[in-house]
């Protein structure tokens, strides 16, 4: 995936941020706490696996809520005509598509993810809305983004970050690459608020969910470590917490249908404020 002459001056590979991971790391893949090292396969293998049926089967297992939940998200965001965005963790691109709308001609949206088979999976959506062309695609670690600093008026993520290894670092890169007074977002899953409503959803996700995984896409453990990995996710307070500490201001969360999805916002501060 090249990049021109323009995106060059803006997306550069970043070297000797982030060294191997200590032998004795480990962290949860799902329920599953593996060596950290190892993680960053599991996950590649768990979304090559899925991702030729992913955008049908989000569809169909969230009724097709997750599409109002993204368009929200990015209302949220408030973009404006000629913003460079980056969507970090893009998968098959639904945000990045619904943030072009909102840049116009002038501005540019880069799609970021390590995961070859999810970027290529999306690409028919875009070529469908003629976004090809507005549209860079970076192939990337999310932990260590291929950008300069201070060059982005927007960074977000949807459903993506509680895939990192240590999600803490992907927040830390989206604040290096964003502008001063530059936004962000993130859109993730969480746990419904209500405890009817919870015990409900925990039956929806550890049971219907893997059971029609297994049966369209032949990937149950796929889909069991859908809901275990919601779970691991810090809530939406921890989540303020952490972004705060990074740097981020006027950090917001807004919960969506129970609680099911959070939307979090915050600000990287301007010098002087």
């Amino acid at each position: 995936m090249n990049l021109g002459s323009n995106e060059r001056e803006a997306v550069e590979n970043q070297h000797g941020q982030r060294g191997n991971p200590d032998p004795g790391e480990t962290a949860f893949f799902g329920y599953r706490r593996v060596p950290a090292a190892q993680k960053e396969k599991l996950v590649t293998d768990h979304f090559d696996s899925i991702a030729g049926k992913y955008d049908f089967m989000n569809t169909l297992l969230s009724a097709g809520i997750h599409h109002l939940w993204k368009r929200k998200a990015v209302r949220m965001l408030g973009l404006s005509p000629g913003d460079r965005v980056i969507d970090v963790c893009a998968g098959t691109g639904d945000l990045a598509i619904l943030a072009c709308r909102d840049v116009g001609p002038q501005g540019k949206v880069f799609l970021y993810d390590r995961n070859r088979a999810m970027m290529e999976a999306g690409r028919p959506k875009l070529a469908k809305r003629g976004l090809l062309g507005k549209v860079v695609y970076i192939q990337g670690d999310a932990e260590r983004i291929a950008a300069r600093g201070n060059s982005f008026d927007a960074a977000m993520v949807g459903f993506g970050i509680r895939n990192l290894t240590h999600i803490e670092k992907g927040f830390e890169e989206m604040h290096r690459i964003l502008k001063p007074g530059g936004k962000l977002l993130c859109l993730e899953f969480s746990t419904p608020v209500s405890p009817w409503f919870r015990k409900l959803y925990d039956f929806y996700s550890f049971r219907v969910m893997p059971f029609v995984g297994e049966i369209l896409t032949g990937r149950r453990q796929a889909y069991t470590y859908l809901p275990e990995s919601i779970r691991m996710f810090p809530d939406p307070p921890a989540l303020s917490s952490l972004l705060e500490r990074i740097g981020f201001e006027s950090v917001q969360f807004q919960r969506l249908t129970n609680g099911i999805a959070v939307i979090h916002t915050g600000l990287k501060k301007a010098p002087g404020t």
